[in-house]
C-alpha cells in the first residue's frame, strides 16, 4: 500500500510541476509581450468643412468625444491617423490640443484648414505652409487721453513668454514649424494642382479683419501670409509638450487681391487633399 501511495504521490507533485511550468511559460516575457502600436498622425481642422475630406478618406473610424470635442480615429491608407475638429478660436484650440497629445500621442501634429489672405501675391485656393506662426492678437498700447482716440497703427506686438523643461523662461515673437515636416510638405507641392504653394508666415487671432489697412500693416510689419483664428495656440501647446508642429492654411478669401472670391468650401476641401499628400509623405 505504502508503494502505491508514494507513487500517487510522486504523479501529483509532477502533474503540478507540469502545470507551474506552462504557467510560467505564459506568463514570460516573451510571450506575453504585445506588438507595440504604431503612434498616430494627427490632423486637425477647426470646422466640418476642414475634417470632412479626411473622413471620406479613412472610409472605417471611430468617433471618441472628450468633453465637447470630437476625434476621429482610424487609417488613412494603412497609416494611422487621429483626425480632430477642434472648433473655432484660440482657447478651443489650446484645449482640443491639450486632449489630442494626452489621448493619443501623437508623433506629429498637422494644424490645417482655411485662412484669409494678407499677401497680394498670394490668391485664393494657394496654399502656405507656415514655417512660423504669430500670435496677431496680442498687443500692447501706449496709454492715451480720455479723447485722443485709438492708434492701432502704434500697438506693440507682445512676445509670448514659455517654460522650458528646467523652468526658464523664454520670449518668443513667432512660433516655428518643425524644420522636417516643412521639408516634407514642400516635397509634395508639385501634386498640388489648385494653385501655388508657398512658404510663410501665418498670423492668429480671435477676430476676422476686412480692414484693408489693417491687414497690409500685418502684413508689412510681420510679414503674414494670412490670418486664421488656431495655429498659435496649437503651436504653443505642441512646442510645450514637445510634439512636432506643422501649419498648413489653404487661402479662402482675400481682401489685398483682385479674385472676388469667397469660398471655405473649396478652400477646405483643396487644403485637405494637399495635407493628405503630405501625411502619406511623413509616413514614407
Amino acid at each position: 500500500m505504502n508503494n502505491y501511495f508514494k507513487l500517487f504521490t510522486n504523479i501529483v507533485i509532477l502533474l503540478l510541476l507540469l502545470v507551474g511550468c506552462s504557467t510560467n511559460a505564459e506568463k514570460s516575457p516573451e510571450t506575453d509581450q504585445q506588438p507595440k502600436k504604431e503612434q498616430p498622425i494627427a490632423v486637425q481642422g477647426a470646422m466640418d468643412v476642414e475634417v470632412s475630406e479626411f473622413l471620406k478618406a479613412m472610409g472605417d473610424y471611430k468617433e471618441e468625444k472628450h468633453g465637447n470635442y470630437s476625434f476621429y480615429v482610424g487609417e488613412l491608407e494603412g497609416i494611422p491617423i487621429v483626425v480632430s475638429r477642434t472648433e473655432v478660436g484660440m482657447v478651443n484650440a489650446a484645449a482640443s490640443t491639450t486632449l489630442l497629445i494626452e489621448k493619443y500621442k501623437p508623433k506629429a501634429v498637422i494644424n490645417q484648414g482655411t485662412a484669409g489672405g494678407h499677401d497680394p501675391n498670394i490668391h485664393v485656393f494657394d496654399t502656405v505652409i507656415g514655417t512660423e506662426v504669430i500670435n496677431i492678437g496680442s498687443f500692447r498700447s501706449e496709454r492715451m487721453e480720455d479723447g485722443q482716440g485709438m492708434k492701432p497703427e502704434k500697438w506693440i506686438h507682445m512676445s509670448t513668454e514659455l517654460r522650458d523643461k528646467n523652468g526658464e523662461k523664454q520670449d518668443y515673437a513667432s512660433l516655428p514649424s518643425d524644420p522636417k515636416l516643412v521639408e516634407v510638405a514642400k516635397s509634395v507641392a508639385d501634386q498640388y494642382k489648385h494653385g501655388k504653394v508657398v512658404e510663410g508666415v501665418i498670423g492668429s487671432g480671435d477676430w476676422w479683419n476686412r480692414e484693408i489697412d489693417r491687414i497690409q500693416w500685418f502684413h508689412e510689419n510681420f510679414g503674414t501670409s494670412g490670418e486664421e483664428m488656431e495655429a498659435f495656440a496649437v503651436a504653443q501647446v505642441a512646442h510645450l509638450l514637445d510634439v512636432p508642429y506643422l501649419s498648413l492654411r489653404t487661402i479662402s478669401n482675400s481682401e489685398v487681391t483682385d479674385d472676388n472670391i469667397e469660398d471655405l468650401d473649396k478652400a477646405g476641401h483643396y487644403g485637405a487633399e494637399f495635407t493628405i499628400d503630405v501625411v502619406k509623405a511623413i509616413a514614407n
